[in-house]
């Protein structure tokens, strides 16, 4: 790997204005990060913060004002951007390296580190192969394709050739819950055939989107209501699929990528796109959704450190004193810089957590730490935002910073992978089935308080117990026999 960069501290502030990511690193962390991905990370934050962040305003510009633009640009710097992070060689760093062979040879523990800088960036993550949902769409092309499937989409994605889009969310049924989804997909000798709607298609608008992976029902009257359901992989151009419309998120449409409104109308698909086998949807989804949720909690840090490093630029700003004094020297302020430094370092450390839990096994065995950072993680970056925005005044709502569109996307995340509530409700099951033990467990260490005072001769007795009797204390023209308290 060559590294054009010489590792010292970044060229913007001048030397020494910032440690390494390195050495940041949460020590408790540490021990499982190597030195390798210590190299990487540093370099991954550089060009972060050198080359994509800058490149965040162009990019935008390029996309284009009206809606033909819009919807067909690439804009060249991503191209220039790609080359760069090849050459650095920080590509494809998202596949852990326990579970798979095609990726960089992290683990998700070290990714999750690098994956904190390129939530920094609207186009780091594209930048390095590492955006959303195509990591995800890979992970279930390396995990359950076949290798006709993974040479036909996985390689071309791999490379960045292609994107791809991710289709659950449906707008006639509360898709919060997926056993609800209705698009129907019907086996008819060597084909099946595709008929119902999607929205929330993120990635659909993109003109190199190649290929859609599409969660519907094949067995409706299965007796099993997890095993209904398949996921097949569906080539964009497939006669009878239409986009509608493209959604906004808070009035930002996410342009090029976008998130579509997509129609199934008799769509006819080989037999031999199925994904695992007929249904086996659950599997796969859960699957894929797992590192998902912890991918988007990671990023979500970073832009939360954005978010901080805003808010403390605009605390600092000579021009800018209400009432003679600079927002540093209110202590209001300071008491909010506090509490989002607390807040984003607590949530690190949750989200790290999670990401060993599966480096040690599996997402499934993390399915409790990846529920709390998928709640924590995003309610977090919502605070820290609000309270850079608020620093801000109009210009925090406004396009002149990018808090405003942080925030939007930042609300989305309480829903995308399944909302807050789903989660919480899981994960509140669970810890209530420890109700029945603690009741029993606080009950004995009761009954054996007791015993142990008695087996020093004494009754057990409430410290504050007085049973006083004041008709035996008091005489009745206001006087207290102290002796008798």
């Amino acid at each position: 790997m060559s590294v054009p960069y010489s590792l010292e501290e970044l060229t913007i502030g001048g030397k020494g204005s910032e440690q390494k990511a390195s050495d940041k690193i949460p020590f408790i962390a540490r021990p499982f990060v190597s030195e390798r991905a210590k190299k990487t990370l540093d370099i991954v934050e550089k060009f972060v913060e050198e080359e994509c962040i800058p490149a965040d305003t162009v990019y935008q510009q390029q996309v284009g004002t009206s809606k033909q633009e819009r919807w067909s640009a690439h804009p060249p710097i991503m191209d220039d951007l790609k080359k760069r992070a090849k050459e650095l060689g920080i590509w494809n760093m998202f596949l852990p390296k326990n579970h798979f062979k095609e990726g960089a040879g992290f683990s998700n523990l070290e990714y999750g580190l690098m994956a904190e800088f390129l939530g920094k960036s609207t186009t780091a993550s594209e930048a390095t192969n590492c955006a959303a949902p195509d990591t995800g769409n890979m992970e279930v092309f390396a995990k359950y394709g076949t290798q006709e499937q993974k040479d036909r989409w996985l390689k071309p994605l791999l490379a960045g050739e292609i994107r791809s889009a991710f289709l659950m969310t449906e707008p006639e049924v509360a898709s919060s819950d997926a056993t609800n989804i209705a698009l129907t997909i019907t086996k008819e000798g060597d084909e099946y055939v595709l008929n119902g709607q999607k929205w929330w298609s993120s990635g659909a608008g993109d003109s190199r989107c190649q290929v859609y992976i599409v969660m519907g029902k094949s067995d409706p009257k299965n007796s099993n209501v997890y095993k209904q359901q398949s996921v097949i992989f569906v080539p964009f151009d497939t006669p009878g699929i239409t986009i509608h419309r493209m959604l906004s998120v808070m009035g930002f449409d996410d342009a090029p990528h976008g998130h579509g409104h997509i129609t199934f109308n008799n769509v006819r698909v080989p037999a031999a796109n199925i994904c695992l086998g007929e249904g086996r949807g659950f599997e796969v989804i859960q699957g894929r959704l797992g590192p998902g949720r912890i991918h988007h909690a990671m990023r979500s840090i970073g832009a939360a450190e954005k978010a901080l490093e805003f808010f403390l630029a605009r605390m600092n700003d000579p021009r800018k004193k209400p009432f003679g004094k600079q927002l540093y020297e209110h202590g209001v302020m300071l008491d909010r810089v506090a509490h989002s430094r607390i807040e984003i370092d607590a949530s690190r450390l949750q989200v790290l957590n999670a990401a060993i839990m599966i480096d040690s096994k599996d997402a499934k065995f993390a399915l409790k730490e990846i529920a709390e950072a998928k709640i924590l993680v995003p309610d977090m970056l919502l605070k820290v935002l609000d309270r850079a925005m608020q620093a801000y005044g109009g210009a925090g709502v406004s396009q002149d910073t990018p808090l405003a569109n942080m925030w939007a996307h930042g609300r989305t995340m309480r829903i995308v992978d399944g909302p807050d509530e789903v989660h919480a409700m899981q994960l509140g099951r669970n810890e209530n089935k420890r109700g029945e033990y603690c009741l029993k467990k606080i009950e004995w260490q009761k009954k054996r308080a007791v015993e142990m005072a008695e087996s020093y001769g004494m009754k057990k007795m409430d410290p504050l117990q007085l049973d006083r009797e004041w008709s035996k204390v008091h005489d009745g023209k206001g006087n207290v026999d102290k002796a008798k308290l």
